[in-house]
């Protein structure tokens, strides 16, 4: 887990550590924090983070391995082709990234290298492994047959300086959505500083990424012991446990509250005192999720991905009813499909909703695609 690892999910795809700062509990009293032992699921472990309690010798792990490359390179340009999806090379990539986890990191310079020769003086070695081989053929074949997300494959995803779980039912977090904190930190707090001692709302956590990130820019930016807090929300169990294990391991449960419910329902305690109101909601068209690259559409959550026949019915939803949960002055940013949504809300609250709101602006991604949507309470 030491480098930035970009897979091959098509856009809109560090060590645990807790951060010691105490921070009084701001709760409210009328909703209750979800802890993992109130839920339901239970969040898979990440292969980087599980105990090598597994062994193989050299020569099993080596014939593996050869067997995972030869698949690996069997796909060839076909994935490309199919629907943008992953080539041979990513795929070799991926299969480094799988090994790194797999294996302890103080024996990577030992170990990898010798994967590769073939002329290995000692085949016997026992390798100590956080899995066994037989969960990693079977996870392998499962990445190239079934195109299973390789994020679902190790259990985690790297997202600007943060490792979050992930798993099946939950959306992986994207590259372009990490602009959504650059967004709180240039444009709300350094021209509102005060609005980093409110109380903000990450809708459609998934796993957690965004409120994780706001809440450390949230503390980076608060005037002495006095931070803010971030709500999450997400209608999905399985989210819920999943951006609550990631909140516990950053250790900010006494800074980001994970809530159960659906959109601004589970907020009715807040209504109108939020600054900041933040999400990356589903906006693909309905009609253009069966097109999508197979590790999306085939695996990732519909309920995360489809947003009604144009796309906008959630991005519509939480433009009319953002204005009645911030308090004047609050700042929203809302993540978008593209250039014809971004134009389409901001015609549409400058025609509907412009008694609302004031500063609404377009912003585009890293890869310079129109993306967000983002303004101010009046």
């Amino acid at each position: 887990m030491l480098k930035l690892r970009l897979s091959g999910l098509s856009s809109g795809v560090c060590a645990n550590f807790r951060i010691p700062i105490p921070i009084p509990r701001c709760y409210s009293n009328s909703v209750s924090p979800i802890s993992l032992s109130s839920i339901d699921v239970k969040p898979k472990v990440p292969l980087y983070l599980r105990p090598p309690s597994f062994s193989a010798s050299l020569s099993e792990l080596t014939k593996w391995h050869k067997w995972a490359k030869n698949l690996a390179s069997s796909v060839g340009s076909t994935f490309v082709n199919l629907d943008n999806g992953p080539d041979s090379t990513l795929l070799r990539r991926e299969l480094n990234w799988l090994l790194q986890d797999l294996i302890e990191l103080q024996h990577h310079s030992k170990i990898l290298p010798r994967l590769e020769s073939s002329n290995d003086e000692n085949p016997d070695v026992s390798v100590a492994l956080r899995a066994p081989l037989e969960e990693m053929y079977c996870v392998w074949r499962q990445r190239i047959e079934e195109r299973r997300p390789f994020q679902y494959v190790v259990g985690c995803e790297h997202w600007r300086d943060l490792v979050l779980s992930v798993q099946e039912g939950v959306l992986i977090p994207r590259p372009e959505t990490e602009m959504i904190i650059d967004l709180v930190e240039d444009v709300a707090l350094n021209n509102a500083p005060e609005l980093a001692q409110g109380v903000w709302a990450d809708l459609g956590t998934g796993s957690g990424a965004i409120a994780i990130a706001t809440a450390r820019a949230l503390r980076s930016h608060a005037a002495g012991d006095a931070c803010g807090r971030v709500i999450a929300i997400d209608l999905s169990p399985v989210a819920v446990a999943v951006a609550t294990s990631n909140v516990q391991r950053y250790g900010l449960e006494d800074v980001v509250e994970v809530r159960k419910g659906s959109w601004f329902e589970p907020l009715k305690d807040v209504q109108g005192e939020l600054a900041g109101v933040l999400s990356n909601p589903p906006y693909i068209p309905s009609g253009d999720i069966s097109g999508l690259q197979a590790e999306v559409g085939q695996h990732e959550p519909i309920l995360a991905l489809d947003g009604g026949t144009s796309g906008t019915n959630d991005l519509l939803h939480l433009i009319d009813g953002v204005a009645s949960m911030l308090k004047p002055g609050g700042f929203f940013a809302f993540e978008t499909n593209g250039e014809k949504q971004c134009k389409f809300l901001v015609d549409y609250i400058q025609n509907e909703k412009s008694v609302g709101f004031r500063d609404i602006s377009i912003v585009s991604d890293f890869a310079g695609i129109q993306r967000f949507v983002m303004g101010f309470h009046r």
